[in-house]
C-alpha cells in the first residue's frame, strides 16, 4: 500500500485527492500554489530561533496557547505516557512572534489557509450526498475569518542518547482539527498507520504538501472521513545527529461552529486539550 502521490493541476486532482483521505487518512500534493522557497526559508530561519535563547522571551501563554512551548512542557499524545520530543512555537496572526520573522510566516499562514479552503471545498464536492448532508454548514465557511487556525512551528533536536526509553518525536495520535497542511519536512520520520494496522511512511519528499484528516472533520462527516493516526518516528545512524523542522496548518473553526450535534469547535478542543495537559 502506498499513498499516492497527486498533481494539483491535473484534472481529476480534487477527487484523487479526496479518494486518498478517504482511504487512508492521508492526501499528497505537488505542483501546489505554496513557493517552495518560502518553506525552505522558513524552515531556515526558525531554525536558527530554536537554536537561540531568544525562544525563551516567547514562552507560551497557557491561556492564549501563542508562544513557545520547550521540550519540558511539550505535548504528551493521548494514551502516551512519555513527553514528545519537540519544541515549537504556536502562531496566530493576533499572538506574538518575533519581529524579524513575523512577515514571512504570516505569508505563508494566509497562503496556506487560502489553499486550505479550496482543498476543504474538494472535500465537500466530494462527499456523497449522505455524507454532505451531515455538514451544519459548509466546511470551507467553517474556517472563513477564524481566528483558531494554528500554524505550529515545530523543532525535534537531534538525539542526544539519553532520552527516555520508548520515547519518540512525536508519539501516535490524531490531530484535533478539521485538516492539516503539512510541507514536506526538511527529514523523514512521519508514518501513518494503515488499516491493516502497519505502519506506512508517508512521501515526503521536499516541495511534497501533506494533508490530512483531523478529529473534527470525522467528527462533522459522521465517521466517513477517518482521523488517521500517525507519529514521527526517531531516526537512527547519522540522521540522529541531524534537526527537524516541521510546518503543520491546523485549520480550525469558528469557537461556535457546530461540528455535530454533540460538538461545537470550542467544546471539542477544549476537552481534546484537557487530555494532552497543556490546558487545565
Amino acid at each position: 500500500m502506498q499513498i499516492p502521490v497527486v498533481d494539483y493541476r491535473s484534472a481529476d486532482a480534487a477527487q484523487r485527492f479526496v479518494e486518498s483521505l478517504r482511504e487512508t487518512g492521508f492526501g499528497v500534493l505537488v505542483n501546489h500554489p505554496i513557493s517552495k522557497q518560502l518553506v525552505q526559508s522558513i524552515y531556515d530561519r526558525w531554525y536558527e530561533f530554536f537554536l537561540s535563547d531568544d525562544k525563551f522571551n516567547y514562552e507560551f501563554d497557557p491561556e492564549k496557547q501563542d508562544g513557545y512551548f520547550s521540550k519540558v512542557i511539550s505535548e504528551t499524545a493521548k494514551g502516551a505516557r512519555k513527553k514528545d520530543l519537540k519544541e515549537y512555537y504556536h502562531v496566530y496572526p493576533w499572538g506574538r512572534i518575533p519581529v524579524h520573522l513575523s512577515d514571512e510566516i504570516l505569508s505563508y499562514y494566509e497562503q496556506a489557509s487560502e489553499l486550505a479552503a479550496e482543498l476543504l471545498n474538494w472535500v465537500e464536492d466530494n462527499s456523497p450526498v449522505e455524507v454532505a448532508d451531515k455538514y451544519l454548514e459548509p466546511l470551507a465557511t467553517m474556517i472563513k475569518d477564524t481566528p483558531n487556525t494554528l500554524l505550529r512551528v515545530l523543532h525535534y533536536p537531534p538525539l542526544s542518547g539519553d532520552e527516555e526509553p520508548d520515547a519518540i518525536r512525536a508519539a501516535a495520535h490524531e490531530d484535533i482539527n478539521l485538516l492539516t497542511i503539512l510541507p514536506a519536512a526538511n527529514e523523514p520520520g512521519l508514518q501513518v498507520l494503515t488499516k491493516e494496522n502497519e505502519w506506512l511512511d508517508v512521501p515526503c519528499e521536499f516541495g511534497y504538501l501533506v494533508i490530512n484528516i483531523g478529529d473534527m472533520l470525522q467528527e462533522a462527516s459522521g465517521g466517513y472521513f477517518p482521523s488517521t493516526t500517525h507519529r514521527v518516528v526517531n531516526p537512527v545512524g547519522e540522521a540522529a545527529t541531524q534537526s527537524r523542522i516541521s510546518l503543520p496548518l491546523f485549520l480550525h473553526p469558528r469557537a461556535e461552529v457546530q461540528l455535530s450535534e454533540r460538538y461545537t469547535q470550542a467544546s471539542y478542543l477544549l476537552e481534546r486539550l484537557r487530555e494532552l495537559g497543556v490546558k487545565s
